[in-house]
Parts: C-alpha cells; structure tokens; sequence
C-alpha cells in the first residue's frame, strides 16, 4: 500500500472511533514508523510501505482506536521546546502547563532553590533546571515509576535535578526553597466520571483531587509556608473554575493571591508570594 492510501485508511478507522483530529494522529504514527517529518511525509505520499513497518503501523493504530493517548503510544511529548518520555504510569504532559513553567521562569533569578511538587514526567522541573541556568531544583513524587521516568529525562535533555520520593514535603523536613510550583491532580468526582477516553487512560493518581478537587491545594498551601523562605512564591497549575478557591486558599496561608489566563484565555495559574506573618 502507498502512504496516500494508508492515511485514507486509518483516518477512516480513527473516525469511526471518535477520534479528534483523526487525520493528524494517523499522519503523525506513521511518520514516526517510517522516521520521517509528517508533512515531507505526505508530500512523497505515493511510496509504498513495506510490510514489517506497514505491521508496526498497523499496531499502532489499533492503539489509538482504542483510544489510548498518542504521547504513549508515540511514546514523547513535547514541552518547552524540549523532549519528554511519556508511559502509562505518568501524566501526559500538556502545553497549558506551559502557562505555569513560564511564570515560573519569569521570576528565576541565578541560585534559587525551587521545589516541583508532584513531579511526573519531570516537565517542570527538567524545564526550570535547563532554562534557568543556575538554579537548584528539587522535585518530589509519592510514585517510583514516575521517579524512575523523571530521572531519564532529566538526563536525556542534560538537567540537573535532585529527585526525592516524598508525599508532598513529607521528606523535606528543615529544608527552604525560593519557588514552589505544583500541577497537582485538580479533577473532581463528578469531572473523573465525564473524562475524555484518553484521559481516562492516564493515571487516576495524578488527576483525581478529591470530591471537589481542591484536596491537594488544600494541603500544599497549608504546609508550604513553612517550606518558603521569606518572599518565596508559591505557583500553582489550576483547572479553568478554580481559581476563587485556591486563591482563597493562598490568601488565608501565604499571602495576596495572583492569576494568569492561558492563551484560551481560561484561568491556568495562581500564586502568591509569602509574607511574613505575625507569630
């Protein structure tokens, strides 16, 4: 079969699936299969594909038909112009979070001990630590196989991260840090039971938040202070409705709250800078 009539094929079969963006999926596997640019790809669309890559392919496709999120089955993500390696056991990383690593970066200055709660694949922290030269990052997740993967991909893009497995600051007793940031698991009840197949996919650990969503904000803003040196800021990724209630939150334990709009033009971000508080 030739590209042109593979890609017919599957965008097809990913259709009938219910599969957004069917065409680019299609295109983007079997760019990857043949290790070639998608578009470059399509312009040479009248090749043939041999058998062991069109079985390769055929795999592939079967994956995402059932829905399975193409970071995994692609097995990267983009973020922050660099390259993440994505498993089941990690939350995809998304460009809206990218809202977060930006703000983050804006308030970097060369030293800063900052903290990344929650760690995943390690995109935030792997992010900080290559694109602010200088800092000393920390980056904390309760689960191994997500240390494990973060660990690989500090090391691929040359970033120099400390990891620890700790439940939020649990292991992190008298330590200081400049910078907090957190894309914590913000799904509620009621949201988990209306997910989008893909991300039904992903691991529950890192998106279910409690039954209003608001649990691990609740935690984090409550302990952070002590974990903040003195006009130490504390960044959080929210869901687009959260952003009265962790800022509610923040005023009550760290100090004037703070919020940023994604390019949607959503809620995304919201922050405070610690202030001293009387004993």
């Amino acid at each position: 079969m030739t590209i042109r009539e593979i890609l017919r094929e599957a965008t097809a079969r990913l259709e009938r699936a219910g599969v957004p963006n069917a065409d680019y999926d299609a295109a983007q596997m079997l760019a990857h299969v043949l290790g070639e640019d998608a578009l470059m790809m399509r312009l040479n669309n009248h090749r043939e594909v041999d058998g062991e890559k069109l079985a390769a392919y055929e795999a592939m496709l079967a994956r995402r038909e059932a829905r399975e999120p193409m970071q995994y089955i692609l097995g990267e993500a983009g973020f922050m112009g660099l390259t993440f390696r994505v498993t089941p056991g990690v939350l995809c990383p998304r460009p809206d979070t990218e809202i977060l690593c930006e703000e983050a970066l804006r308030r970097m200055k060369p030293g800063m001990r900052v903290l990344d709660i929650g760690t995943g694949s390690g995109a935030l922290a792997v992010s900080i630590a290559r694109l602010a030269p200088g800092s000393c990052v920390t980056a904390v997740d309760v689960s191994d196989a997500a240390l494990a993967i973060a660990g690989e991909n500090a090391r691929s893009n040359g970033a120099d991260v400390r990891f620890v497995k700790s439940d939020c600051f649990s292991a992190l007793a008298g330590e200081r840090f400049d910078l907090i940031v957190s894309n914590p698991p913000y799904i509620d009840r009621q949201e988990m039971e209306t997910l989008m197949p893909e991300v039904k996919r992903e691991p529950a650990l890192a998106l279910y938040g409690g039954e209003d969503g608001l649990d691990f904000y609740r935690r984090i803003s409550r302990e952070a202070g002590a974990y903040l040196s003195d006009g130490g800021v504390l960044l959080f990724e929210i869901g687009w409705k959260q952003k009265d209630a962790v800022a509610a939150l923040l005023a009550r334990h760290i100090g004037e709250p703070f919020a940023l709009r994604d390019y949607g033009d959503n809620w995304r971000v919201v922050g405070a800078v610690k202030e001293r508080r009387d004993a």
